[in-house]
């Protein structure tokens, strides 16, 4: 874990030897399942360290997280695949509920999976789509923050993300490359949900690619009516 260590002090994250095993027993397992089930491309251990784990960390970099160190504080990950960002999220935010949400029965049974052996608490894996999830009232607008990484282009992440973040909340997408003209195409669709974008934090070390967050505050309630039915959102962005 010594290249996790070295680039998560770069953030300014100084990891406990309990988070340190938590990585490692995470890297272990997600090689070992990977060999059966086809959870992530990254199976190099210096990647997952770099490329998952550290990348899921650069949340830190937006002001005011220390707030999420607080009991009061849920995340919720939507398409949370192998469970990142969450699950690193988790292991450094002990004390916040996380709710992982994922569409994939075999990658919902290696969070599961997972969870056991990091022993973590307050953590809900839950099998399902974000258009029909996102319309229960037990998830609708419940969560301080909504993260979501590589999970589609924004006008259509927005809409599965967005009706998840209570307002007050923060909705935060991990995106890489040229974003301008989907951050411009965009901007009508995080309106319309009840967001207002407020920041793109750029992340450069140099053990990582380059990272970019997108930050949306929740400033309205979302219609109804979104997100649409499964499949729409993707179909017909907004």
């Amino acid at each position: 874990m010594n290249d996790l260590v070295k680039g998560a002090s770069k953030l300014g994250i100084e990891l406990t030897s309990l988070q340190r095993e938590q990585f490692q027993i995470y890297s272990h397992e997600l090689v070992l399942w990977n060999r059966k089930f086809n959870l992530t491309a990254i199976t190099d251990g210096r990647e997952i360290e770099l490329k998952h784990f550290l990348d899921s960390l650069a949340l830190v970099v937006i002001p005011g997280y220390e707030e999420m160190q607080g009991q009061a504080f849920n995340i919720i990950d939507v398409g949370s695949g192998a469970g990142f960002p969450g699950l690193p999220l988790k292991i450094l935010y002990a004390e916040a509920s996380l709710v992982l949400l994922e569409a994939t029965a075999k990658k919902t049974s290696f969070l599961r999976h997972i969870i056991s052996m990091l022993h973590l608490e307050k953590v809900e894996v839950v099998t399902g789509r974000a258009e029909e999830m996102a319309h229960l009232p037990v998830y609708r607008e419940q969560f301080s923050l909504a993260v979501s990484r590589a999970l589609a282009p924004m006008p259509t992440m927005s809409e599965l993300v967005l009706p998840f973040c209570r307002i007050g909340g923060k909705f935060v997408a991990y995106k890489k490359g040229d974003l301008q003209e989907e951050l411009a195409e965009a901007g009508n669709a995080i309106a319309l949900l009840g967001g207002d974008m407020k920041q793109v934090r750029k992340v450069s070390l140099e053990e990582m690619e380059d990272r970019y967050l997108i930050v949306v505050d929740k400033v309205a309630p979302t219609p109804e009516k979104f997100p649409r039915r499964t499949g729409v959102p993707k179909r017909r962005p907004l």
